[in-house]
């Protein structure tokens, strides 16, 4: 029998044939291109222009509210009974309610005394205030050091407990459950959550407690918060721009039309009671916070956020940090999708437009498909139809829409409006890992319910030592730690459709490419945050 070589599979009769590998591969890739690739890509086009134009009317629907709530709306007190609250000779105390606040800790070394210390100088009668500290700290220094602070408030004449428990079951939504099965929280009317590296402001329970007060129907009251940090470096002032635009039309919006808005896990006062009726915590998900507030909000309660309440807190600085808690926020949200669609769909206590907004708006197009219009679009789908000149991709879609959208989420942070070119570019960066956590939250993948505690650094970049340290960390851990291989492969892959672009292309969508390529290296090569040396 005769040897069958590799020539044997490709008629020579064909045009254009060659006998050397890349004319085969370049033969092969005309024969399927016409049949297969482009009705493909024209497809992927299809599909992401129409969630473009989702996304844009999103955020143009979210833009008009903002700006009619600012010129016509009422402010929060003259919208819902409010009262100041006053300290009456007479009654004492009595006439505040008992208010239990809730500090959830995981090895919090170097923040642990700013939320436990903002908390025991909350203006409240000291009678009528429990501060409880839910400590799930594995490193026995770290729990000694925690419980010593609150020894050292409560010779103070501060109410406050330290608590623990066996395991971390349910991580931060299983500590706050157990929290409150405690006897003496059973007279408390409102709980607060502050995260350890949040720093409420004295006045902030008389400006919120009141809403509760006065307004039976209000379960929360959720402030804004603020950074300490966003100047610290690029990757800060990205995040502040992503959270300030949140903060100031999502959540407003939110609260100003439907009463509802996702609860942001801290900086919050809920009524106790609208915590049992729906359920309580639930950690079925990463997004315990979420997930209350969507069962609550289903079961009538209604939600007032308020924008001039302001709570200070810090962001994640390293992109090791960022980036385990943008999985945890885009994994979460998702599966949150999943798990409650039905029962929204089908719920009878809220009217059909609020449902449409829940699963729609809240859920469908902000959690998810504005992270895979984002990824699938500027780094795959108009990279790839570079490559392949047949499928059109129409100005508005891949420019106009675009820049409007980026433009309206601009309006949260006026300050960084010079740094929104580079701002797009690393949201495409981050896209990535937000569209795989989406889809690992979408079918339950093996990551689904992956917990990491956002490391707060507090203080101790200031603190730090003249030595560095860096000489004792092994080469394969730096490059482990630092080094990110998908980031790097989308920056060769984008180098070549841009390269290609620049010999062959009409658009110019070169520069946009190699700008993005700059980006996508960056981050690969780990040049983005604070880089903590080990001591």
């Amino acid at each position: 029998m005769g040897e069958i070589s590799g020539k044997s599979f490709m008629p020579e009769s064909l045009p254009g044939y060659s006998s050397d590998i890349g004319g085969q591969i370049g033969m092969l890739w005309e024969l399927i291109k016409a049949p297969l690739i482009v009705p493909l890509l024209t497809i992927c086009v299809y599909i992401c222009l129409a969630m473009s134009i989702m996304v844009f009317m999103e955020r143009l629907y979210m833009g008009v509210v903002i700006v009619l709530v600012k010129l016509f709306w009422k402010k929060p007190e003259k919208r819902y009974k409010w009262e100041p609250m006053k300290d009456d000779l007479e009654e004492g105390s009595s006439a505040f309610p008992m208010v239990l606040v809730q500090i959830p800790m995981f090895n919090e070394k170097e923040v642990y005394k700013i939320s436990i210390g903002a908390a025991s100088n909350l203006s409240w009668p000291a009678d009528r205030l429990v501060i409880q500290v839910l400590d799930d700290s594995t490193d026995f220094l770290i729990k000694d050091m925690i419980e010593k602070e609150c020894l050292r408030w409560a010779s103070k004449g501060v109410n406050i407990r330290y608590q623990i428990r066996e395991s971390r079951g349910g991580y931060k939504a299983g500590a706050l459950k157990e929290g409150l099965k405690h006897d003496y929280v059973k007279q408390c009317d409102y709980v607060v959550i502050f995260d350890a590296d949040f720093r409420p402001e004295p006045d902030f329970l008389r400006r919120s407690v009141p809403f509760l007060i006065h307004n039976p129907d209000i379960a929360l009251v959720q402030a804004r918060w603020r950074f300490v940090n966003s100047n610290e470096c690029l990757l800060t002032r990205m995040q502040e721009m992503s959270l300030d635009y949140h903060f100031t039309v999502e959540q407003e919006v939110g609260s100003a039309t439907h009463a509802f808005f996702g609860f942001n896990g801290t900086g919050g006062i809920w009524r106790i009671a609208a915590i049992n009726e729906a359920g309580g915590w639930n950690d079925r998900t990463t997004v315990e916070d979420m997930d209350l507030a969507v069962r609550a909000g289903l079961k009538g309660w209604k939600f007032l956020y308020l924008g001039d309440l302001q709570v200070y807190s810090e962001l994640p600085s390293t992109f090791k940090a960022f980036r385990f808690q943008q999985h945890r926020w885009s994994c979460g949200p998702a599966n949150l999708f999943r798990k409650m669609m039905m029962g929204i769909a089908t719920n009878k206590k809220v009217t059909l437009y609020k449902k449409f907004y829940v699963i729609y708006s809240f859920f469908f197009v902000r959690k998810i498909i504005a992270h895979f219009f984002t990824f699938f679009f500027y780094c795959v789908v108009l990279p790839l139809s570079i490559l392949v000149p047949e499928v059109y991709v129409p100005k508005w879609g891949a420019i106009y829409l675009p820049c409007i959208i980026t433009a309206l989420n601009s309006v949260g942070t006026p300050r960084s409006f010079h740094l929104l070119f580079y701002w797009v570019l690393f949201e495409n960066v981050m896209s990535f890992h937000r569209t795989k956590a989406a889809l690992i939250g979408l079918f339950e993948a093996k990551r689904v319910n992956e917990w990491v505690v956002t490391e707060k650094l507090g203080d101790k970049l200031n603190n730090k030592g003249k030595k560095s340290g860096l000489s004792k960390i092994s080469l394969r851990k730096l490059l482990g730690d630092r080094v990110q291989v998908h980031e790097l492969g989308f920056a060769v892959f984008l180098f070549v459709c841009g390269c290609y672009d620049f010999l062959y292309g009409k658009n110019n969508y070169f520069i946009y490419l190699f700008l993005q390529v700059i980006t996508f290296t960056i981050v690969g090569f780990g040049y983005v945050g604070t880089i903590v040396p080990t001591s």
